[in-house]
């Protein structure tokens, strides 16, 4: 049992409690039994937020009531009697953070945010009282120790071990005094990382530009206009149009927007949130808090660096291994961007532009570059892209060639928004796999970026199937539009059934290693695999239709799409690599080495690697970097590009194996997709792959070989 695992992509720690006296009954609290909905679907009909607090204070207390009755048992400790029985605790804490954790990111609101701040400290001493446990510890101990004495199988030997590594980097041996202040820390740094998470939400509305003067948007596309009408409308702005800012420093509506100074502008309220500027939202003093709180928690548990500590359960396993890896990386790709650079330098002279290329330049003029050299229009693109023609005819479409596995859509089961989707997820022999549900469309109470969730996991133990959600920020289309979206929507639409399918094939016992449960650096690997088909020619030709003449995709269109899949990498590695390097260093600081400058700490640290170019900022700046200061990517940011060495490996071998087949599927779903963390991972990678990666096909993916 992992008590952490359900809250890990939202915390870095999780947390106690006791009955409240607002307590509901039995019969009014939906949590408190199984829902009746097919595979216990969450029934939102019924669900309000004041069933939350309640639900959360009763599962607590009936989890601690279980851990108790575990530890302080008189029979002698069994797999059965104690790693068994903690997996088969908790199961109505459970229920109700999967639904509250989904909402706090995908359709939040005031009342939300204030349970979610009640409840981060709660939640962390929750955990510290089952980690922190002797008597529970000293069971566990004592079954590790002779774990060759206990004729286990080999998923039951990985639980044993990943829960006696997590008891110990939770502090279960250190001395009374060192888990006092262990429990301190937990609970700071989880109110600390839900403070973050909620200023990021309101810095949307905060940084979101206002614009009085249409002409100021030439260069969008009339439907991009009339959709920045409406957000402007339903903020009750009259003869306005709204933008709302983007997670990334990037915004996509840089590479269209013709004015410089409206993409000026645009830029830099992304780009400089959370500095608190003009009075606005500050979140330095949550960096710099957070920071020193993790080092001096890793010092506790023996370890010098925050970075040590995080990447020794992954495949990583060392900050010494990563920066060996990402160094590497450099040469090419500032050689990359800045022949990139170079090019797009005399774009803009061209235009009567002088003086230094700046960040709000080099997608626009990227751009024009992109036009020239491939002839591609990016609102002409859009029109081959339909979401729901994207959806049926290429994401489900790809999936039903690799697994067999089909998706149809059903109207009757409640959803948290009305933008939500459900589809059942139907093997080929009939029966039901599971529920995937769809989030596709931004709104103001979304976080940005892009994610999967899991309502319930698949757990043969527990005899539940997979309830499973993919969330998006798709630009919503004006009322009576059809919803056309970007190609990097569609790539993200393909990255995103990665996780899902991942989840959904899942074919594992225990719950704590189902589905997506896999080291951080491990489980970007399926999604990013997943994207690659977007590409493929017979997928591309199955869904790239125009959506008023039904005509499909021009040939000469199609093949220049696929040509330019490497345009711009120098850029947005260098991006994603800045972003990376930064995470790297808050997490290699000691507790007496945190800086009182975060700007000035952020420039020194790209400066060391060489990637300070002012032109292309880091993806994500200190002040607003979610993925480390409050979605559980902290000193984890690499494994985006580490999984991507897999992924660009296994796509290169599925392609000279055949491509796409069901018998390249189902290795991949037999290998890897149905195992979960039921084996180390890289020994998933290896029986599926027979070998080692190679890293050269990274640098083809990204065409910087």
């Amino acid at each position: 049992m992992k008590i952490t695992a359900i809250l890990i992509l939202f915390f870095s720690a999780v947390c106690m409690a006791g009955c409240s006296s607002n307590d509901t009954t039995m019969s009014e609290n939906p949590f408190y039994k199984e829902s009746t909905l097919p595979f216990e679907a969450p029934d939102f009909n019924v669900i309000e937020n004041r069933h939350f607090m309640p639900a959360f204070e009763r599962g607590m207390e009936e989890q601690l009531h279980e851990i108790d009755s575990i530890a302080t048992q008189e029979s002698e400790p069994t797999f059965d009697n104690t790693i068994v029985e903690m997996e088969l605790s908790g199961d109505l804490l459970t229920r109700v953070q999967r639904v509250f954790y989904n909402l706090t990111s995908a359709h939040t609101n005031d009342e939300i945010q204030k349970i979610q701040s009640e409840l981060a400290p709660k939640l962390a001493a929750h955990s510290d009282n089952i980690y922190l446990n002797r008597d529970l510890f000293n069971r566990v101990e004592t079954l590790y120790q002779n774990v060759e004495q206990l004729d286990l199988d080999e998923e039951s030997k990985k639980l044993l071990t990943d829960t006696y590594r997590d008891f110990v980097r939770a502090g279960a041996q250190l001395n009374d005094e060192q888990q006092s202040r262990m429990r301190e820390i937990n609970e700071q740094i989880s109110s600390l990382t839900t403070e973050f998470q909620e200023k990021l939400l309101e810095m949307t509305r905060e940084r979101a530009v206002v614009v009085e003067n249409e002409a100021m948007l030439d260069g969008l596309s009339s439907d991009r206009i009339a959709s920045a009408k409406q957000l402007a409308e339903e903020r009750g702005l009259e003869n306005s149009y709204l933008i709302n800012i983007s997670n990334t420093t990037r915004h996509p509506l840089l590479s269209s927007l013709n004015n410089r100074e409206m993409r000026k502008q645009l830029w830099e309220a992304s780009a400089y949130r959370g500095l608190g500027e003009n009075g606005g939202i500050d979140t330095r003093p949550i960096v710099l808090e957070l920071a020193e709180l993790r080092a001096e928690r890793v010092n506790l548990l023996g370890y010098d660096t925050y970075a040590s500590y995080a990447l020794e359960p992954q495949t990583g396993e060392s900050p010494e291994r990563v920066l060996d890896l990402l160094k590497d990386l450099i040469p090419p790709i500032i050689r990359n961007s800045d022949a990139e650079a170079e090019l797009i330098q005399e774009y803009m002279t061209q235009d009567g532009i002088e003086g230094e290329l700046q960040p709000w330049d080099w997608e626009y003029y990227a751009e024009k570059v992109r036009q020239e050299q491939y002839n591609i229009n990016e609102s002409d693109v859009r029109n081959y892209f339909e979401l729901d023609k994207v959806l049926n005819d290429g994401v489900f479409y790809t999936m039903e060639r690799l697994f067999g596995v089909t998706f149809e859509e059903r109207f009757d089961l409640p959803v948290y928004h009305e933008d939500v989707r459900v589809w059942n997820v139907m093997d080929e022999d009939g029966t039901q796999i599971g529920l995937f549900y769809g989030d596709f469309f931004s709104r103001d109470s979304k976080r940005g970026g892009a994610w999967m969730n899991s309502f319930v996991v698949q757990s043969h133990l527990k005899e539940k199937k997979p309830v499973v959600v993919n969330v998006l920020n798709i630009t919503p289309p004006a009322e009576g539009e059809p919803a056309l979206v970007s190609f990097s929507n569609v790539t993200t639409l393909f990255h995103e059934m990665g996780h899902a399918v991942h989840g959904l094939f899942s074919d594992v016992t225990y719950p704590s290693l189902a589905g997506t449960s896999v080291p951080r650096d491990f489980v970007e690997f399926p999604s990013t695999f997943q994207e690659d088909w977007a590409i493929l020619p017979e997928v591309l030709e199955n869904y790239a239709n125009h959506h008023e003449t039904g005509e499909r995709i021009p040939q000469d269109l199609l093949d220049k799409l696929v040509e330019a899949r490497n345009f711009n990498q120098g850029f947005d590695t260098y991006e994603y690599l800045a972003a990376t390097l930064l995470d790297m260093e808050w997490h290699l600081l000691g507790p007496s080495e945190i800086p009182s400058d975060v700007v000035a700490f952020e420039q020194a640290s790209l400066a060391k690697y060489n990637l300070a170019n002012p032109a292309i900022p880091p993806r994500y700046k200190s002040t607003y970097f979610s993925h480390i200061f409050s979605g559980g990517y902290s000193a984890n940011y690499y494994a985006y590009i580490w999984s991507e060495i897999l992924a660009a490996d296994a796509f290169s071998f599925m392609s000279n194996q055949g491509g796409l087949t069901r018998e390249n599927g189902d290795r991949l779903m037999k290998y890897i997709l149905s195992q979960g963390g039921s084996d180390e991972a890289m020994d998933l990678y290896r029986d599926y792959r027979g070998g080692e990666p190679d890293v050269q096909h990274l640098l083809e993916r990204r065409g910087l070989d």
